[in-house]
């Protein structure tokens, strides 16, 4: 067993795969195909569930559940549309593991799901929600940093790492947000962390089936490009959403001004007002991931983004990470040891 084995045997265990790298849900992104590629390539696949029509979510996991051998996840999101309906298939259905996102899990949702023989899976964006998880009987947390994509939390992953991973260890702990190297992930495991996760650099693979375009935008981009979207008003919660800054994402900004307005005049409950802003992400993002409008829809994308310029297999990236790792790994070695 080598070092890096021995490292994030914790992850490996829990999660029953070669490499406990999981790809990260994205929404319209992370489809059957990605899910089965990264599966068959010895990482972590998770099925994206967005706000996908309940008999939709149920067809694609009988298409992961018929086809794909390893454990893989489903990630449904709290304050999806669909996500009561979502909640109720896969409960039903022979899915491992279930990944809540968008935000905090309410008791009942992580108990449900265990009762139903899933081991459960949810983010952590600070000390006080990873305590209240762990409280809940999650099974994992992943730990996200504010460099990741799509929505996240306000911490970044430097301060994460000292708030969380570094004081719990009752559950195996995932970090994510901003890490797109197997040199970056030695550093992570060797902190403590059971594994990693990783979503923007595997858009860039051959296997994902987004729109070109989609692609070439991520490749042209740089880090500072991928911003996080502001919350205008606290009567509209909105959830931070990073992603690389187009018409789109100001878009948004004219949205929550008109709500906002919409709220004050009466027009729209809060309720209403936080669906309509999470409808309006759902549907940008399948703008350009789907249909390859990268000017009007949404490019959720984590800060990584700056380190990608080209476009790989699967197999080449999940070999290259590791094979930097071990390197990495073997250096700091090599220092402690002379």
């Amino acid at each position: 067993m080598n070092l890096l084995d021995k490292l994030w045997k914790r992850g490996k265990d829990f999660l029953g795969v070669e490499y406990p790298i999981l790809c990260g849900a994205m929404t319209w992104v992370s489809t059957y195909d990605l899910v089965k590629a990264v599966s068959d390539n010895g990482a972590f696949g998770i099925l994206a569930g967005g706000n996908m029509p309940p008999e939709m979510l149920g067809q694609e996991l009988d298409k992961c559940i018929a086809n794909i051998k390893k454990p893989f996840a489903v990630n449904l999101i709290t304050i999806a549309p669909n996500f009561k309906a979502q909640y109720e298939i896969v409960k039903k259905k022979d899915v491992p593991f279930v990944v809540f996102a968008g935000n905090f899990p309410k008791r009942e949702d992580v108990v449900g799901m265990k009762d139903a023989g899933k081991k459960t899976i949810a983010f952590a964006s600070n000390d006080t929600s990873a305590h209240q998880q762990i409280r809940y009987g999650i099974d994992a947390l992943v730990l996200e940093g504010n460099e990741a994509g799509g929505h996240i939390g306000y911490v970044s992953t430097m301060i994460l790492l000292q708030q969380v991973l570094y004081q719990f260890d009752q559950v195996p702990v995932f970090v994510a947000g901003g890490i797109g190297t197997g040199k970056m992930m030695a550093n992570i495991v060797l902190m403590g962390a059971a594994g990693v996760q990783l979503g923007t650099r595997f858009v860039l693979t051959d296997e994902c089936q987004v729109h070109p375009n989609f692609k070439k935008a991520f490749i042209r981009a740089h880090a500072r490009h991928a911003i996080a979207a502001p919350q205008y008003d606290p009567r509209i919660p909105v959830v931070a959403v990073r992603a690389i800054k187009n018409k789109g994402s100001e878009e948004f900004g004219k949205i929550q001004l008109k709500l906002i307005r919409d709220l004050e005049e009466g027009k729209v409950t809060k309720e209403q007002a936080q669906y309509e802003v999470e409808s309006f992400w759902i549907g940008a993002l399948r703008k350009a991931a789907v249909d390859g409008d990268v000017d009007n829809g949404s490019l959720m994308a984590g800060q990584s983004v700056g380190l990608f310029h080209d476009i790989k297999p699967i197999r080449k990236v999940i070999d290259d990470l590791i094979s930097d790792a071990n390197n990495e790994l073997q250096r700091i070695k090599n220092i402690v040891n002379s």
